[in-house]
Parts: C-alpha cells; sequence; structure tokens
C-alpha cells in the first residue's frame, strides 16, 4: 500500500502490527479512512500520538469516530429501516463492529434490562472497554436526536454507575449512534461533565480525499492559533 502521507503510514503501520490485523482488515480501515477520522476527533497533540503510537485509548474521548462507518450492515442508505434494524445487523457482524469502535472493547448485553422503581428500561448495547476500565453504552438512533434521547443516556449512564460500575473501575460512557447528530442540542441539553457523546453514523465509506481536505484544513487552522 502506497500512503504518501508519512504520519498516516506510521499509524497504519503501527495499528496493522499491534492489532494484528490481516490484509483485508488493513485494507478496510484504510478505505475507511480511519486515521483521518480519528485524527478528526482528536486535538493537535493527539493527532501527533495516533502516528507514533496508534490507537491506544487513555480517556473516553479516544474510542470517538466521526463519524463511525457501519458499511458492513448491509443496509442501503437510501431505503428506510429501522432502529431494531440496524442493530440486528450490527449484531451479526459484532467482530466487524467492535473492530469499527477501536481497541479494548467486549460485548456484554444487547437489550440489557435493568428495573427501577418498577420500570423496566432496555439499553440496545452494554460493552465493556478493557482499555479504559468502564462500561460504554450504546443507543442507536435512526430519526432526529432529541433532547429526550439524551436525557434517556443520561439516565442510562447515572444507573450504571450508580449500581453496576465497582470502586476500581471508571465512570460509565455513553454513546448515540445518530445518523445526523446535533453537537449544539448537546451542548445545551447536558452538564459540562457529562459522560455522553453523541456521534454520527454512515452506511457507506466516506469520500477519503474530503476527509483528508478537512483534516488538513484543521491542522492548519491549528497552527495558525498557536
Amino acid at each position: 500500500m502506497r500512503i504518501k502521507d508519512r504520519d498516516e503510514r506510521d499509524f497504519y503501520e503501527n495499528e496493522a502490527i499491534r492489532s494484528n490485523w490481516n490484509v483485508n482488515t488493513l485494507k478496510r480501515q484504510f478505505h475507511s479512512s480511519l486515521y483521518e477520522r480519528l485524527a478528526l476527533s482528536r486535538d493537535k497533540n493527539d493527532v501527533m500520538r495516533l502516528a507514533n503510537e496508534g490507537a491506544v485509548p487513555q480517556k473516553p474521548q479516544d474510542i470517538l469516530h466521526t463519524p463511525y462507518v457501519l458499511e458492513f450492515a448491509g443496509l442501503e442508505d437510501k431505503v428506510s429501516y429501522h432502529e431494531s434494524d440496524l442493530e440486528s445487523a450490527v449484531i451479526e457482524k459484532m467482530q466487524k463492529f467492535l473492530l469499527e469502535l477501536g481497541k479494548g472493547f467486549l460485548f456484554e448485553q444487547r437489550q440489557k434490562r435493568f428495573t427501577f422503581h418498577d420500570k423496566n428500561f432496555y439499553v440496545d448495547l452494554v460493552l465493556y472497554n478493557r482499555l479504559l476500565r468502564c462500561y460504554v453504552l450504546i443507543d442507536f438512533k435512526i430519526d432526529e436526536l432529541t433532547h429526550q434521547d439524551l436525557g434517556q443516556m443520561q439516565m442510562y449512564v447515572n444507573y450504571f454507575d450508580r449500581y453496576e460500575r465497582v470502586e476500581d473501575e471508571n465512570p460509565t460512557i455513553g454513546i448515540l449512534l445518530c445518523k445526523q447528530s446535533d453537537e449544539a442540542l448537546v451542548d445545551l441539553t447536558l452538564p459540562e461533565n457529562a459522560n455522553i457523546y453523541a456521534k454520527e453514523y454512515k452506511l457507506y465509506l466516506p469520500d477519503k480525499r474530503l476527509l483528508q481536505k478537512k483534516l488538513k484544513e484543521w491542522l492548519d487552522e491549528e497552527q495558525r492559533n498557536q
């Protein structure tokens, strides 16, 4: 594989070695623009760490992508589908989904039920990240993101922090995978220290050249502001 950008090439070399990728996995990660998506979710110093160390999560933000690519789910973006369809497709391809999420993820349960005040609640996916030592809760949203969605995830996270998390584990992370995110709504609805993130997913491979352009513009702007 001929990768002109040295930082990008170093990143894929490190990840292929440390994650024991085969050729098909390496090609998929390259064509899904994993480096650019991870870089656009980080600050400039963390972008340099990507090239030198690979994608090793050290804080909750390190497991986030912009966007997540779920082309393996096999759902056509223009065809009507329900949240349960997306969830089922992801479950059937769990190994690929965990690969897309990043390092250290373990699957615990789908539609995990918990009961509070005689009412049942269900979390779409409950995962655990052994590197961050915390639960990661995921809900799928195909409709417009609402403040009710964010409030519901806040309740899920609070429950796991208070009743599931043990003493030496880190706070629970909540991720809403949305067809279209709304950062302004997230900022207005949630407190500043909320460990909850709304991130977009795509059902097709992104335009690599467009992401490269966005990353270059962002890095140039960061350089000018220093």
